[in-house]
């Protein structure tokens, strides 16, 4: 057949074609193949122990067994649906999860939960938490994901940050013979310009260099909680800049709905997780880094679950205030149940926790929604397998992989976070070896190759 265009009248199209094409991709590589966890707790440095996860996990347990002692009392306390077992699939899942790993990432925090202390106070407590992690890290008592929060590096906290930074990193090295907890970060609050992100990776370069840690090895997550962080002067998208200004060294980028509520003169009593600003912010936040690899954690209910009455001197509570302790724990509960919620449809897998008494809520809001979608899910990842297992048999290219790999990140989540066991995974239709590719695109080479094969 006759044609018109010949190689090299597209030549320079081709190639301006391809440099743009590979430069997308560079940008823009998709959905991180590396686990998230569900949420953060932050808590002082001043408090932190090697054994702090597990003491947080002892009165997660305590609190769900005061409050909500069976599957019924738990459905009840958070709206959870009662149809079939769903509530007990729910419950032994919660309960197991916080005997077995109660807290899967650690903020140490010198920021807010910390406060402004003398320097020779903060001195001391950055080089105690530090030895504290060693002490974790050699016996084990860490949880999968951990790390600090600094003071931010607006010009009156630079130097107080930077400090203690310093002393916590070199005590930490040096307790340790050099080694990091896996999949240690350090988190820069308020971040409003690049220069405030290029000084933490800077700072980390030269704390790599000097304690001779493989480049890259100390990574760093971003916290949004200014409006100045959304966009610059000139109105431009900002988040891509200061993401930018890590030097690769950015995996996360994690919301301060408070302060950027109150940086919009949000009143104290309106502000929420639910607030409509808040949601403007996740909003821009997801379409400006979508498709980077960049992980998103939203923010906490500030409303902690605490009872108003306490047993004092081993006295014992009346009929009325047990009960008047249960309906205020469960109110907070359910106001958490729903900000968790929330977060969750809107695509937003991570948040924050700062009580103890939250985790059996977080974990409880998690496992009801993949418990959820689970027979909807298998059943559309068994269809799409149908589907490329038929296009690899005619000859034809299977390129709907990015819906193909949405599903299987739901059952990569739902399982790594407890929410699925195995066996529901295996059930779409994957094999432990396709799961473990965490690649629905590899999965479906895979299936090809066996497929021309004959195997």
């Amino acid at each position: 057949m006759k044609t018109t265009l010949t190689p090299a009248s597209l030549a320079g199209a081709r190639e301006a074609l391809r440099k743009a094409n590979v430069e997308l991709a560079r940008a823009y590589p998709g959905e991180s193949p590396r686990r998230q966890p569900v949420h953060v707790v932050y808590g002082g440095a001043h408090l932190f122990r090697a054994e702090t996860a597990r003491k947080l996990g002892d009165l997660a347990l305590a609190a769900l067994k005061e409050y909500a002692p069976d599957a019924a009392e738990l459905a009840h306390g958070l709206g959870l649906p009662q149809r079939g077992r769903f509530a007990q699939r729910v419950y032994g899942r919660v309960v197991d999860k916080l005997e077995r790993e109660p807290v899967e990432d650690l903020r140490i925090d010198f920021e807010d939960g910390y406060g402004h202390r003398p320097d020779a106070e903060e001195d001391g407590h950055a080089v105690s938490a530090a030895t504290e992690m060693a002490r974790g890290l050699e016996q084990g008592s860490l949880p999968p994901f951990v790390g600090i929060r600094v003071k931010s590096f607006t010009e009156e906290l630079f130097e107080r940050a930077s400090r203690t930074l310093d002393l916590f990193l070199t005590t930490l090295l040096e307790r340790t013979g050099g080694k990091l907890p896996p999949s240690f970060v350090v988190t820069l609050p308020k971040v409003s310009v690049p220069e405030q992100v290029a000084a933490l990776a800077r700072i980390l370069e030269v704390m790599e260099t000097e304690k001779g840690l493989p480049s890259g090895s100390l990574g760093l997550e971003l916290m949004v909680e200014t409006p100045q962080a959304l966009f610059d002067r000139e109105g431009r998208l900002h988040l891509p800049r200061l993401v930018e200004a890590g030097a690769g060294r950015c995996t996360s980028v994690h919301l301060g709905v408070y302060d950027y509520t109150a940086a919009l003169s949000v009143s104290a009593h309106a502000q929420s997780m639910l607030h409509p600003t808040c949601d403007f912010l996740r909003d821009v936040v997801q379409v400006s880094l979508a498709g980077t690899g960049i992980m998103l954690a939203d923010g906490a209910t500030n409303v902690m679950p605490v009872p108003p009455h306490k047993a004092q001197g081993g006295e014992v509570l009346l009929p009325t205030q047990r009960r008047e302790n249960m309906e205020a724990v469960h109110r907070v509960w359910q106001l958490s149940y729903r900000h968790i919620r929330h977060s969750l449809e809107r695509a937003w897998y991570q948040g924050w926790d700062l009580h103890p008494a939250q985790l059996p809520v977080r974990y409880a809001a998690v496992y009801a929604f993949f418990l959820e979608g689970l027979d909807a899910a298998s059943r559309r990842l068994r269809a799409f397998m149908d589907k490329a297992a038929q296009a690899t048999l005619l000859g034809d290219v299977f390129d709907d992989a990015a819906t193909g790999q949405g599903l299987l990140n739901f059952f990569l989540r739902g399982l790594s976070c407890g929410a699925l066991n195995q066996d529901e995974v295996l059930a779409a239709g994957l094999t432990l070896e396709e799961l473990r590719s965490r690649s629905f695109r590899a999965i479906v080479e895979s299936r090809r190759g066996r497929a021309s094969s004959g195997g």
